[in-house]
């Protein structure tokens, strides 16, 4: 959880220095993990029913931060923005990365892994590792290409990974 929140604030200040969309949703997807991570907490040693109920709780969150990263992708799409700086998104993302494999081996490790709340955290942290690459290449793109569009696409991939992985989520909490 505590991994999560830091990254969280890494990646948004990070994000918004840069101007990177990737980066700003990444972080916004470290933030509902940290969130999960700690409604998960709660959930040890509870009802089954009780699990279930987190784990929807966690899928609504991340929805809805899913949905403000839509409108900002649009805003930045339809204002003129200046290029992202692409070093930092690859250098942040690196780090992220690590961070997030860090956070799956330990949630693997976890003996109630095959619980619903647990099953929820490790859909959020695989989607992160897929997100991490994504930027990675986005900043990769955006240099080769001299365009922001490779951030604003990969912002809006990530936004649908959450939404798909938060669905995934609310069919375990049913």
């Amino acid at each position: 959880m505590a991994i999560n929140f830091a990254f969280f604030l890494i990646e948004m200040s990070s994000g918004l220095i840069s101007k990177s969309m990737g980066l700003v949703a990444d972080s916004l997807d470290m933030l509902a993990d940290s969130f999960v991570y700690g409604i998960s907490l709660l959930a040890v040693g509870r009802a089954l029913i009780r699990k279930k109920r987190i784990a929807r709780l966690a899928g609504y969150f991340q929805i809805a931060l899913a949905i403000i990263g839509f409108m900002e992708v649009l805003r930045r799409f339809f204002n003129v923005e200046s290029l992202p700086d692409f070093t930092t998104m690859i250098v942040v993302s690196v780090f992220a990365l690590i961070a997030n494999a860090i956070c799956l081996y330990l949630l693997q490790k976890s003996k109630s892994k095959y619980e619903v709340h647990m099953k929820a955290s490790m859909i959020f942290t695989s989607n992160d590792v897929i997100i991490n690459l994504g930027v990675i290449a986005a900043g990769g793109l955006v240099y080769w290409l001299n365009s922001s569009k490779p951030d604003l696409i990969i912002g809006t991939i990530v936004f649908i990974l959450v939404i798909q992985g938060a669905l995934r989520i609310l069919k375990l909490g049913k």
